[in-house]
């Protein structure tokens, strides 16, 4: 079976690494982008056996597009390194991918247990997904786990490096007709000692939708 890289963004999550690294499938190889940790999250996940990458740029969307950039399979995956999302059903995705039935297929969140999705962020991702139907994509979540093919999503030349990143790639994705395809995936609450840069706290959530707003501008 060819090998599937899993890029993780990451900042300050020492404490959900092991369980994360330590739950993907056979044959899913790590890429950890440090994002600037002060918690030891790059000696973590090097001791877990992935390949760490350091990006300066403080961003989602640059520690995304630093681990494309360092990838080498043909077959991507994306996941929140917080311990919310299983990597145990990025195979799934990867099957559309391969057997041709998605350019892109993403995980819709359903979540599992209480304070798993705040409300705040709940919300802001709902409107988003709203704008992006009325754009064609038949969409119910803008999301963080994905897998798509490398050399397709290089050539979509997605350009925000901030909170806006997955919103533009939707955005593009949609104006390049190609297939995305939603698969519910299970939404957990994060690995506990850690907090969200985005759902964490009403002005994260504010945040990244500012970001994303500027790309629909």
């Amino acid at each position: 079976m060819d090998t599937v890289d899993v890029v993780l963004p990451c900042l300050d999550e020492a404490l959900a690494l092991p369980a994360v690294l330590n739950a993907l499938p056979p044959g899913y190889r790590a890429i950890v982008v440090d994002n600037g940790s002060s918690d030891g999250s790059p000696e973590v996940a090097a001791a877990h056996g992935a390949t760490v990458v350091r990006e300066s740029r403080r961003g989602y969307g640059a520690a995304v597009h630093t681990g494309l950039e360092h990838a080498t399979a043909d077959i991507v995956c994306f996941l929140d390194a917080d311990g919310s999302l299983d990597p145990q059903q990025l195979p799934e995705l990867v099957h559309k991918v391969r057997a041709g039935s998605a350019d892109m297929a993403v995980g819709r969140r359903i979540p599992q247990g209480r304070g798993s999705w705040p409300w705040h962020a709940r919300l802001g991702n709902r409107i988003l997904a709203a704008l992006m139907r009325k754009r064609g994509l038949p969409v119910r979540d803008i999301a963080p786990m994905r897998a798509v093919r490398r050399e397709q999503l290089l050539a979509l030349n997605v350009e925000d490096r901030a909170f806006g990143y997955p919103l533009e790639l939707l955005i593009r994705a949609a104006e390049a007709k190609w297939r995305v395809v939603e698969s519910d995936v299970t939404y957990r609450p994060r690995t506990a000692g850690t907090k969200s840069k985005v759902s964490g706290s009403v002005r994260g959530t504010l945040r990244a939708v500012h970001d994303m707003a500027g790309v629909l501008r």
